[in-house]
């Protein structure tokens, strides 16, 4: 019998023992052939006239195999059936290893014959492996592999899957996706396959979440690869998937990117409380439902706790997905303690951190507040992780998350993660509070170098604003001040050292020492200025000589303004810094041209005074570059900003426009430091004030003291006449007899009175003590002794003598 029957299309073509490829043959009860097909002749040669009719053992056994091919067939007539390898002789006489498949068939008149289906044995080991790797992976594999049909139906699962949906393999059989899934990820992996179905390109190892609908509360992320089953005609039969369980995985990964996005979101600045939301905003939604965090009292504000502190706290930030929740939690701000018993307070005594899985199983920790914890279970908070915030050996505070939307508690997994979180933000809040401490010192030091208040000056009303800039930035070298002068005078002063941090602050105050220094030698404000450069030169010098581990100075800028309230004129100049601005009492605003004059420490360039007569009731501003230069302006932009503030405050106190100025044109923490000064000119009153111009001969002294006495009774001040005229006749001989030119006296009332004596000579009087022989000399002693205190001021081509002597409260009062 020959085998010509057509390959079935369901038959591998890798099969040996497919129709198309395998050899067959027949024997009958007494082991002869009867049957013979094409492909066995192909296989060992024997053509099936040479065989049919001859027993088996004839023609194909080799010799010394008849024990081998006796146990087989006593096995195969036992169990009705064999499988196995046998050697037999081909055509040439050789011995071949052949796999054959025998079943015992049965004919109508009921005479037993035997059908052999056999390949060569290489064929065979190969089908064994793929037929053992096809089992394995429905009955052994860990991996889950799923067959589904053109509609994606399943026709097949393995154990894998089985599990994964907790139901046995058959009872798969005919569902969809969207009856073991919840519908959004059934629907993706759906999308999936029926993409693989439509276009024949394969899925590899495609992710998604697939929740179970028997158990919607457990995370299962699966990754997917697919590809598309057809027959040898191209027919498609389904699609195979194969599945796997990667949610370890996907968490494992989720948490190396939160510890990524720590490290980048966590510690942007050097502020407490922006670090301590930023880590709340970090952890929720991604690890916690909820988070707060709570330092120690002493750290927001830069100092540092004591080692065994328990409280109080302060809680800095808080954040939950359930806005419900805020009503439980403790607001930011809020000071407290934690209770003894409580998990965040064991945290913090025993210095390690805390999980509690499942808080319905530890009431004991909350023990000691069952109110809120009887709220916070209502809403379905099951699960707690306390952390300790510890830096440098120091506890700072504790975080504390909790978990109630998500249903899956928190693990050892997930409080490694939250351990690392709160270790890389106790190291930034760490950093921040030292930074906030260091620079709260340099505040206090710039404060303490600035004057707290400005006292009351007959010549000019004054306000100020100064606010330091950002902490991020770091406190800087602004200054300003209000120096009274002799005469009634007053000279007002802006600064500005380049940088910041403390060298900047100490800088600064060194500057304005000496600012107040060469003021009271009365000098013009160009060459204060002139002598300022040199200081900061000489500053300069000494610290390259100390090093480059000492902060250098890089300049310095600085305004200087001297008003006389009696001739209404102001003197000013300028180094490097911003220009004045005076605002009229008709409300026009007006910028004063005056020489910019190069900054401070460049050393051997000439400054620049400029002088304008200022209407009673003017204002005059001054102001360091952090005004106008904030929220990103240029000068111009900034001027023009300030000029039109200006105009619109004309009619209110200063200390308003102050305010105005600040709230048009600065953010809530300027970048740099911002110095404002106002000063509203005062004209003193002409029956105050008395001048005479002497002629420069014998008599004037006599002349000066009657010309004061009658000045001094017409004001009601005859109590100080001989003392007055002492000084007044001591200061005009002096005059006379060294200078030799014209002496102009003047006497001016005010909270004192002033006397002050002007001539052509530039000769400086010294105070000596005379000797008991001496005739003279005696003159600047008796002034001295009879003034309050005196003084020498040197202007254009004159030089004057001030004596000043105080006036009790109805003696300084006109109209008293």
């Amino acid at each position: 019998m020959h085998d010509t029957s057509p390959t079935s299309l369901h038959e591998s073509p890798e099969d040996p023992f497919s129709v198309h490829r395998s050899a067959s043959a027949a024997l009958d009860g007494h082991g002869r052939v009867v049957a013979w097909s094409e492909q066995a002749t192909k296989l060992l040669g024997h053509r099936a006239d040479e065989v049919l009719g001859r027993r088996v053992c004839e023609v194909l056994v080799a010799e010394g195999d008849e024990d081998l091919i006796a146990a087989a067939t006593t096995e195969c007539v036992r169990e009705r059936g064999w499988f196995g390898l046998l050697p037999v002789l081909n055509r040439a006489g050789e011995r071949v290893h052949v796999g054959f498949r025998a079943r015992r068939m049965e004919r109508l008149d009921h005479t037993v014959e035997w059908h052999l289906v056999g390949s060569l044995a290489e064929h065979m080991v190969q089908w064994e492996i793929d037929r053992a790797v096809l089992d394995g992976l429905f009955s052994r594999s860990p991996v889950g592999v799923v067959v589904l049909g053109p509609d994606l139906r399943v026709l097949r699962v393995n154990r894998a899957i089985a599990r994964f949906g907790g139901l046995p393999p058959e009872a798969y059989r005919g569902r969809r996706a969207a009856e073991f899934l919840f519908g959004q990820d059934a629907d993706l992996a759906e999308d999936k396959l029926r993409s693989v179905l439509e276009t024949g390109r394969p899925v590899i190892f495609a992710e998604q979440p697939a929740r179970l609908l028997h158990d919607p509360g457990k995370e299962l992320v699966i990754s997917i690869s697919a590809f598309r089953m057809q027959d040898p005609s191209g027919r498609v039969l389904g699609v195979t998937e194969i599945v796997e369980d990667v949610t370890d995985r996907h968490r494992a990964r989720r948490r190396l990117a939160l510890l990524n996005e720590a490290g980048t979101r966590i510690g942007t600045t050097l502020d407490v409380a922006t670090t301590a939301r930023e880590l709340a905003e970090v952890a929720v939604p991604e690890l916690a439902d909820a988070v707060s965090v709570d330092l120690l009292e002493p750290v927001p504000c830069g100092e540092e706790p004591a080692p065994d502190s328990m409280g109080p706290l302060r809680r800095m930030a808080v954040r939950s997905i359930r806005p419900a929740s805020m009503r439980v939690m403790r607001p930011e701000g809020r000071l407290f303690a934690f209770p003894a018993r409580t998990a965040p307070a064991r945290c913090l005594a025993d210095r390690r951190p805390i999980l509690l899985p499942a808080l319905e199983d530890s009431a004991a920790w909350f023990a000691a507040e069952p109110e809120r914890a009887e709220k916070a279970l209502a809403m379905g908070v099951h699960s707690l992780i306390a952390v300790p915030l510890a830096a440098r050996g120091v506890v700072l505070g504790v975080v504390c998350l909790w978990r109630s939307k998500t249903a899956e508690p928190f693990e050892e997994d997930d409080l490694t993660l939250a351990v690392e979180f709160a270790a890389r933000a106790a190291v930034c809040i760490d950093n921040a509070r030292r930074y906030t401490q260091q620079h709260q010192a340099a505040e206090a030091l710039q404060r303490s170098l600035l004057p707290s208040e400005v006292p009351e000056h007959p010549a000019v009303e004054t306000a100020h604003r100064y606010l330091p800039a950002r902490a991020s930035t770091g406190v800087g070298g602004d200054w300003f001040d209000v120096i009274p002068l002799s005469g009634l005078r007053v000279a007002l002063v802006v600064g500005d050292v380049v940088g910041h941090g403390m060298h900047a602050s100490a800088t600064m105050g060194r500057l304005r020492a000496a600012v107040r220094t060469l003021a009271h030698l009365d000098l013009a404000p160009d060459e204060v200025l002139a002598r300022l450069d040199d200081l900061v030169d000489q500053l300069a010098t000494e610290q390259q000589v100390a090093g480059a581990s000492a902060p250098q100075i890089v300049g310095a800028t600085c305004l200087y303004a001297i008003y006389d309230p009696v001739s209404r004129h102001c003197a000013m100049a300028r180094a490097g810094h911003p220009p004045p601005t005076v605002l009229g009492p008709d409300g026009r605003v007006r910028p004063v041209d005056l020489p910019a004059g190069p900054p401070l420490g460049l050393g051997g360039l000439p400054f620049e005074s400029a002088e304008l007569e200022l209407a009673e009731g003017s204002v005059i501003a001054l102001y360091s570059d952090g005004l106008l230069l904030a929220d990103d302006r240029d000068i111009d932009q900034g001027l023009d900003l300030l000029h039109g503030t200006l105009a619109g405050a004309a009619a209110r106190p200063l200390k308003h426009t102050c305010k105005a100025v600040e709230d048009a044109m600065l953010p809530d923490r300027p970048a740099d430091d911002v110095t404002l000064l106002l000063g509203r000119t005062r004209v003193l009153a002409a029956q105050d004030v008395a001048t005479w111009e002497l002629a420069a001969d014998p008599t004037v002294a006599g002349r000066a003291r009657t010309l004061v006495s009658e000045r001094l009774t017409e004001w009601g001040l005859d109590e100080l006449a001989f003392t007055t005229e002492l000084i007044v006749s001591e200061l005009v001989t002096n005059a006379y007899r060294y200078a030799g030119g014209p002496v102009v006296l003047r006497l001016i009332r005010d909270g004192n009175l002033i006397c002050e004596v002007s001539d052509s000579s530039s000769t400086s009087p010294h105070l000596r003590q005379a000797r008991s022989t001496d005739e003279g000399g005696r003159g600047l002693f008796l002034v001295a002794q009879l003034s309050e205190r005196w003084g020498t001021r040197y202007g254009r081509n004159r030089k004057t003598i001030w004596a000043e002597q105080p006036l009790s409260p109805d003696q300084a009062d006109p109209g008293s």
